[in-house]
């Protein structure tokens, strides 16, 4: 029972930190709420890799390569 009490308040604690470390940035904008945001355009140079063109999300002539490499890993040779 103690061991089971010492997992919840643990797991109570590491949540907590979590949710206050992802808060920090949030907070810390406010601190200057009167700072302009300047967003530079992103870099799309390299898009005709095969593995960064992505139409659906997820880089699809990548994902068929590296699956396609797949069964001569995992069996031995």
């Amino acid at each position: 029972m103690k061991k089971t009490l010492n997992r919840a308040i643990t797991g109570a604690v590491l949540a907590g930190l979590v949710v206050l470390g992802s808060a920090a940035p949030a907070l810390a904008v406010q601190a200057a709420p009167n700072d302009v945001v300047v967003v530079d355009e992103p870099d799309t140079s390299d898009l005709n890799n095969i593995w960064t063109f992505a139409p659906l999300g997820v880089p699809a002539l990548g994902l068929i390569q590296s699956l396609n490499g797949v069964p001569g890993r995992l069996l031995p040779s």
